[in-house]
């Protein structure tokens, strides 16, 4: 398996990922980002759509919002090859403001398509992020692409509805960088729900327990810190890991790759 990942610093609200020949599967999980991903080879399934597990091709480009729960493996026994596209969502939701006025909803859906011209041009935009070329060109075609080629015939998955206001609460103050894991009773408390209750809430509503839930969002933290150039031992004591192995061991369950592959 090869796999390589593109960032820039003048360039600090996207990222780019390429692998080949995978066989590493994916806990479920969420990005703070806007992700856009694309079958070159293989098959995989992907998981995360409300009417059941959706299957993907060579040529399949999925869009998936920010904060949605999903997961894509490849098939049982197979192994495949992907890109994957992550982009700040508040600087997306600027892009598309300014440019067309089109302002995305609160339960954007997942979108997948199977157009040939969308593929090809991801694939292209692709190239131009991992060449040589200047970052005026880099952002002119990432910018071209978002614009130009959004997949308006594309399936749309039927996004579930949005959280209760309690819950919403929850999630914030988690998305805002709480990194304590909160016991069950206590959230159950502030969201005014039962145990049980909060546990159906948070698999309607995100697709993951309240545990794996708090546990991919110390994972996103962790990306983050690891771009920012933060030492694994100080991640891994910040955010509440056990200890450097521990950390190690739950970041590639969520990312496919160790902390030290994802920082390059």
């Amino acid at each position: 398996m090869k796999t390589e990942f593109w960032r820039d610093p003048a360039l600090p609200y996207v990222e780019s990922r390429r692998a080949c020949d995978s066989r590493v599967c994916y806990q479920q999980h969420s990005h703070p980002t806007y992700s856009i991903g694309a079958v070159d080879a293989g098959g995989s399934i992907f998981s995360g759509a409300p009417g059941g597990p959706v299957p993907l091709a060579p040529g399949s480009v999925v869009l998936i919002p920010a904060h949605r729960s999903h997961a894509c493996n490849p098939r049982p026994d197979q192994t495949w090859s992907y890109q994957m596209l992550h982009l700040d969502a508040t600087w997306l939701e600027q892009l598309w403001q300014e440019s067309t006025g089109f302002r995305p909803k609160t339960a954007e859906p997942v979108r997948v398509s199977h157009q040939p011209s969308l593929y090809a041009a991801y694939c292209e935009l692709n190239t131009v992020l991992f060449s040589e070329a200047s970052v005026l060109n880099k952002e002119a075609a990432l910018i071209d692409f978002l614009l130009h080629h959004w997949p308006d015939q594309a399936q749309l998955l039927v996004p579930s509805p949005p959280p209760s206001p309690l819950l919403q609460k929850t999630l914030k103050r988690w998305i805002e960088g709480q990194l304590a894991t909160v016991p069950l009773h206590e959230l159950a408390q502030e969201t005014g729900l039962s145990r049980y209750q909060l546990i159906r809430a948070f698999r309607r509503h995100t697709g993951l327990t309240p545990q794996r839930w708090q546990l991919n969002q110390r994972v996103n933290l962790a990306r983050h810190a690891l771009r920012e150039g933060d030492g694994l031992a100080d991640i891994a004591y910040r955010l509440g890991f056990a200890d450097q192995s521990h950390f190690q061991r739950v970041f590639k369950l969520y990312t496919g790759v160790t902390p030290g592959q994802y920082r390059g």
